[in-house]
């Protein structure tokens, strides 16, 4: 396949991982963060194994158990415990710097050295994402700021270690999506049950929320996602990741019945260039067609999970809660 099909296919995940936020504030029961993580993970996981058939064999029981932790199952976690405490477009704004983390580890752990293009791609790109998501809030959160950086730290880790062991022989990056999502989800489990208890009652909207969060926001992004780490480099992977706050800004204006100021307007033009520019690189990866599947990095972001845009007040959050005045809604750098 050509490479801008390529591009063009993994940009469908953070796309979708950018309407995450109106589905969960429209139709998911609130204050079940982690119930919620645990619900796009492990049944999105479960099934792409029973498609797959395949399971991880040797090294790659732990690989796995690795790459899972940090796509999945401490980056849902620290994503919502950021939720939490700080504005959304604080927590976005924290989580674009994802690509420059990628960039800095790819010289550490893969020995490539960072371009001056992309590294000033990276800074227009967090620039522009601030311009679209932040707004005026009161003092920062020393431990929500914290969770934000290490949830993107987290993202970036598990691309450039993807990277850095492509995948085993004979096994695609649907079976490697489903160790990793299975994994994550099964860390997510037993915090769920002991800090949330039995699971809420659901309503119709509910049902079909978190089937839509599950199947297309999760088992297909996931996949589209992993896949396109195999195709290409990681910094050209992660650079893809601002399209998700963007992509939440438009649902927010198209959907929701926000506005967008031209500065939005002028920060989703430089965040989208630096997207762009972010293709312009080293084309294809030191592991092409043997990779397996990485994270969203840059997107918190999320699960995020990329739901950190500017929205009207007293909208709830990504996490179900009703937010202060001077919040934006958060990002799901996720799920996420």
């Amino acid at each position: 396949m050509k490479r801008s099909a390529t591009v063009l296919l993994t940009a469908l995940a953070p796309v979708s991982w950018g309407t995450t936020y109106a589905v969960t504030t429209g139709f998911l029961p609130q204050d079940r963060p982690l119930f919620t993580a645990l619900t796009r993970a492990l049944p999105a996981g479960l099934a792409l194994l029973a498609l797959a058939r395949v399971l991880p064999r040797g090294a790659w029981w732990w690989r796995s158990g690795v790459l899972g932790a940090l796509n999945i199952g401490a980056f849902f976690p620290l994503l919502f415990l950021s939720a939490y405490r700080l504005p959304g477009g604080t927590a976005a704004v924290v989580g674009s710097v994802g690509p420059l983390l990628v960039i800095g580890l790819s010289a550490l752990l893969l020995g490539r050295r960072p371009t001056a293009r992309a590294l000033v791609a990276g800074v227009v790109a967090a620039f522009g994402v601030s311009l679209v998501v932040l707004r005026a809030a009161g003092a920062l959160d020393a431990v929500g700021v914290l969770a934000a950086f290490a949830s993107t730290a987290s993202m970036s880790t598990g691309t450039v270690l993807t990277q850095k062991w492509g995948r085993p022989e004979g096994v695609g990056p649907l079976a490697l999506t489903g160790w990793q999502l299975t994994a994550g989800g099964l860390l997510i489990a037993p915090l769920a049950l002991l800090a949330e208890g039995a699971p809420p009652a659901l309503d119709a909207g509910a049902v079909g929320g978190y089937l839509y969060l599950a199947l297309a926001n999760t088992a297909v992004a996931y996949w589209l996602w992993f896949r396109g780490i195999g195709q290409l480099t990681a910094t050209q992977v992660t650079f893809l990741g601002p399209l998700s706050p963007l992509t939440a800004a438009i649902v927010g204006w198209a959907a929701l019945d926000e506005t967008l100021t031209p500065l939005q307007l002028i920060g989703m033009a430089l965040a989208f260039g630096a997207t762009v520019a972010g293709q312009l690189g080293r084309s294809g990866s030191g592991n092409r067609g043997r990779t397996g599947v990485g994270t969203r990095a840059g997107a918190v972001a999320g699960e995020g999970h990329g739901d950190g845009r500017a929205g009207p007040l007293d909208r709830r959050d990504t996490d179900g809660h009703r937010r202060h005045p001077d919040h934006t809604p958060p990002t799901e750098h996720l799920t996420t």
